[in-house]
């Protein structure tokens, strides 16, 4: 395959990967701005921009003011944000255009689709009566775009390169989500009861996890216990452990030499992870070991690009 191609099929599936992330730390935020300030409500408004790490970019565009309305424009629409759900989704569709011969016309079309409609709300104008509705119209057609390529797209070096574009962005975005929460300056300050069990359960419904942690550990929500499921739970499709795996999986899959130092990498962090227990994960502080894995899946990502992206 070309490198170029498989370029276009990485973006792609890491642009999708990533308006459909913030989409969904949008609305825990939006659940956040229910809440009075005294709760919390307004200091947890800032966890998208902790989560993204664009804390100095939004103050240039917007200022100091965290309000929901102003989070609400900088992550669906601000030009000068580079992770924003419309830039994304144009990239997206960008890349996938370039590439047109080889993905299917179902995947074309989902992601046309989602253009489209994100387009047609940003026209009509967006307000905090409609943003849920414009959050749920993102979310629906991802499933429906993820749907296509897994039930339309051949499983070859097409699929297995756009596989590894969503689980490297994947796996980014759950580490960082995860950090916002277990960083250990958040668990020396001492919090009200409430809001830290609305954290964790948000941080879960971010994740698509509320159903599969409480089938797996009951009806009380313990950090620890949310932590080893988003870590280390290899049937939750957005933990890190199933990431990983997958990533392997695909990248295992491409033949040739040419991706020795990402195969290599890739299979040494899923080993790592595959036989770990929460306990060795949080033996020095969970900051840190997420910290650590953030460093070691950017560098796989680099060295994918390096192995196979780059045109010469």
């Amino acid at each position: 395959m070309l490198s170029r191609t498989a370029s276009h099929l990485f973006w792609m599936a890491r642009y999708i990967e990533r308006a459909e992330n913030v989409t969904r730390i949008m609305n825990v935020a939006r659940t956040f701005a229910l809440m009075p300030e005294s709760r919390g409500g307004t200091s947890e408004l800032k966890s998208p921009l902790d989560i993204t790490g664009l804390s100095d970019i939004y103050a240039d565009i917007i200022g100091d003011e965290i309000t929901y309305d102003n989070i609400c424009k900088f992550f669906i629409c601000s030009e000068g944000n580079p992770g924003s759900i419309a830039r994304s989704l144009t990239l997206a569709r960008e890349n996938a255009h370039a590439v047109r011969g080889t993905i299917t016309s179902d995947i074309w079309e989902c992601l046309n689709e989602a253009y489209l409609s994100m387009n047609a709300f940003l026209k009509n104008g967006l307000t905090r009566d409609n943003s849920e509705s414009f959050f749920d119209n993102i979310l629906e057609h991802y499933q429906l775009y993820f749907g296509a390529m897994m039930s339309t797209m051949q499983r070859n070096d097409a699929y297995n390169f756009t596989m590894a574009g969503h689980m490297v962005e994947r796996a980014d975005n759950t580490a960082r989500a995860m950090i916002v929460k277990f960083a250990p300056e958040k668990k020396k300050k001492i919090q009200d009861n409430a809001i830290d069990y609305y954290q964790l359960t948000s941080l879960l419904r971010a994740m698509s996890a509320n159903v599969a942690y409480h089938t797996s550990y009951g009806d009380a929500v313990i950090p620890e216990n949310v932590a080893e499921l988003l870590i280390l739970s290899k049937s939750l499709p957005r933990s890190l452990v199933s990431c990983t795996k997958e990533l392997n999986n695909c990248l295992t899959s491409i033949e040739g030499d040419l991706g020795l130092i990402p195969k290599r990498l890739t299979a040494e962090l899923n080993a790592s992870l595959s036989y770990s227990t929460i306990e060795q994960c949080m033996n020095n502080g969970l900051g840190q070991f997420l910290n650590r894995f953030l460093t070691r899946i950017s560098h796989i990502g680099i060295a994918i690009h390096r192995a196979y992206l780059e045109v010469a």
